[in-house]
């Protein structure tokens, strides 16, 4: 595997970053999680463009730009053959010192990795997931805002363990309010009726690129779409609840907190939503 380092293509094995860089020591750095389907690279310049905003967030100036990170993805692609598969676009804050001062950092170092991820086993999208609420709460938003896509996923990382302690491969975290936020790598809907809620980012909810496609083919649909504080009792009574990601793509929600979710299968929304996204995102990149 070729590895996109700061400006070349090296092995993986090769493929290395000083134990001095903040990114390692502190978290201190973005990442954007980006799909490639049947050699397109999947809403590209949407991931960019969040890459781009959660950089400016923390203050952190990415040495390349737009054009030139997009170009760079490609290239690590196509030097991997990854016509169908994952990529991790990552950019660290780089080398500085022991103490927290983002300014003493040189240079920051972006990083590509193109590869392949499978999150849930086949089995699941026909079957459902059943995901527990957990009590690790998503960040503040004046603490470390959902919005800013760092590298620092302890918040997610503590969420999943208590998932995974439950039995269960996915979690449901709340805000600080005690609101839904989304799941600990994906976001998420409910179904009831012919209308499709999912919470706002206000909530502490991270606004997906894979979310706002399935939205534009919900309303496409027919569906009426909307964002919207949501409760526990929200999902527990919808008709259908499901989670979306770059990764997860559309996955049907059966089971929360021991609770069946519409008729313990994935709905049919659900399913129509699912197969409206694999036969658009294939048809949507820049090609590699």
């Amino acid at each position: 595997m070729k590895i996109y380092l700061d400006g070349k293509l090296v092995p993986e094995k090769s493929a290395k970053i000083s134990v001095f860089d903040h990114g390692l020591l502190y978290g201190d750095g973005v990442f954007e999680g980006i799909r490639s389907y049947n050699g397109r690279v999947f809403m590209l310049k949407e991931h960019v463009d969040r890459l781009f905003r959660s950089a400016q967030a923390i203050a952190l100036k990415i040495p390349l730009t737009r054009e030139q990170v997009c170009r760079a993805v490609v290239r690590t692609c196509r030097a991997n053959g990854t016509l169908n598969g994952y990529i991790r676009l990552v950019v660290t804050r780089g080398v500085g010192t022991l103490g927290l001062n983002p300014y003493l950092c040189s240079k920051p170092s972006v990083i590509i990795i193109a590869a392949t991820i499978q999150l849930y086993p086949k089995k699941l999208y026909q079957d459902g997931l059943s995901i527990v609420t957990v009590g690790t709460i998503r960040n503040h938003t004046e603490s470390v805002n959902p919005a800013i896509k760092s590298l620092n996923y302890l918040n997610n990382i503590l969420a999943k363990i208590e998932a995974i302690n439950a039995g269960c491969m996915e979690a449901v975290m709340l805000n600080p309010q005690g609101f839904v936020a989304e799941a600990t790598g994906d976001n998420i809907f409910v179904v009831r009726g012919d209308r499709l809620v999912t919470p706002p980012p206000s909530a502490g909810t991270l606004e997906g690129i894979t979310r706002n496609v399935v939205m534009d083919l919900a309303r496409k649909a027919g569906l009426r779409v909307s964002e919207e504080m949501l409760t526990r009792y929200d999902l527990y009574t919808a008709d259908e609840v499901f989670l979306t990601g770059t990764a997860a793509e559309v996955i049907g929600v059966v089971n929360i907190d021991r609770r069946t979710i519409g008729t313990g299968r994935p709905g049919d929304v659900t399913r129509r939503l699912a197969g409206l996204f694999h036969a658009f995102a294939p048809q949507n990149g820049m090609p590699i």
